[in-house]
């Protein structure tokens, strides 16, 4: 039989182990957030159940967590109504051991957080002058460039030097591209494939802009650097003779738009909302109306169902045109 002393320090033994169970299972029990709010709370729940240093080893800087251990409906609470969950701690506070990646380098912001902001290193530029990006926009310099590149278009690079243009007059593409004008007369600079893939399958077909079947993206490529303007894709698949766009079937996310000088419709992506426009972007357009920007005259062509081409820069009432 055990005497007191032993039993007390069983005990005792017994209630720090559970002390220390307790504590596991409530540091197991928090969740993970991606982002701390301006109002100092935890929003955009990420994984649930999950330690602190789980939670801050494996998701993105700004990334914070919360102790809490609440049902479901406790946290929808929080979300809707209180604009995110209380005691909020962010996973890092310092720059300290931040690896922002290329491009990039960790700052305080104005609220004393860590956050990563574009630093591209412009010591070694191609480009000192104005610069033409691949998304038809003249850059200052090509460290302009760059910076836009890591804010907002990661896949931009840059075409040529100079101004971008609507012709390929006066355009030198750097090393064996060749400079082609688009659909809405943008000159850019592309490399042209001379031999493609033999095609084994329908299912690479593309119907161009100009009621031609290429047996696949390459080959159609290869006509637009022939022909040194931009073709387009039409649709998926084989041309086929139709009346309308009511005959055609578009992918998700783009339209029908009819051409009612060849008589033939294309898929197009409908644009949601276009940037300010500048003095200076403003367009005639296919149907002698003028619009303040490229944007703005494909929404029109979106919502009137038709194709809308430029037919030159600035107001269809120039004279100079």
């Amino acid at each position: 039989m055990l005497e007191l002393p032993q039993l007390r320090q069983g005990v005792i033994a017994l209630l720090i182990w559970l002390a220390h169970f307790l504590e596991e299972y409530k540091v197991q029990a928090g969740n993970c957030w991606l982002e701390q709010g301006k109002n100092g709370r935890c929003q955009v729940l990420y994984m649930s159940g999950t330690s602190r240093e789980e939670c801050c080893r494996s998701v993105q800087l700004g990334a914070a967590w919360t102790e809490e251990d609440v049902p479901s409906n406790t946290l929808f609470r929080w979300l809707l109504l209180s604009g995110g969950a209380p005691n909020c701690v962010p996973c890092k506070e310092t720059c300290d051991n931040v690896d922002c990646g290329s491009g990039k380098r960790c700052k305080m912001n104005k609220r004393n957080k860590p956050r990563c902001v574009c630093a591209p290193d412009c010591t070694n530029t191609t480009f000192t002058a104005p610069v033409c990006g691949s998304d038809g926009k003249t850059y200052r310099n090509d460290c302009a460039l760059r910076k836009a590149k890591c804010k907002r278009y990661p896949n931009l690079v840059p075409q040529y030097q100079g101004r971008c243009k609507k012709t390929c007059r006066d355009v030198q593409c750097p090393g064996t591209s060749t400079c082609v004008v688009d659909q809405v007369n943008n000159a850019y600079c592309v490399s042209c494939n001379r031999v493609c893939p033999e095609v084994t399958s329908a299912d690479q077909h593309l119907c161009g802009n100009d009621g031609i079947v290429y047996a696949s993206v390459c080959h159609l490529r290869r006509a637009t650097c022939i022909l040194g303007r931009s073709i387009g894709v039409a649709y998926e698949g084989k041309c086929i003779d139709a009346k309308s766009c009511q005959d055609i079937h578009c992918p998700e996310g783009k339209r029908c738009l009819w051409d009612s000088q060849s008589g033939r419709g294309r898929c197009s992506v409908c644009e949601d909302e276009c940037p300010e426009s500048r003095p200076g972007d403003s367009v005639c357009a296919s149907d002698n109306t003028t619009y303040p920007s490229e944007c703005a005259m494909r929404r029109a062509a979106c919502s009137l169902g038709l194709i809308l081409e430029v037919k030159h820069s600035g107001s269809c009432n120039c004279v100079d045109h």
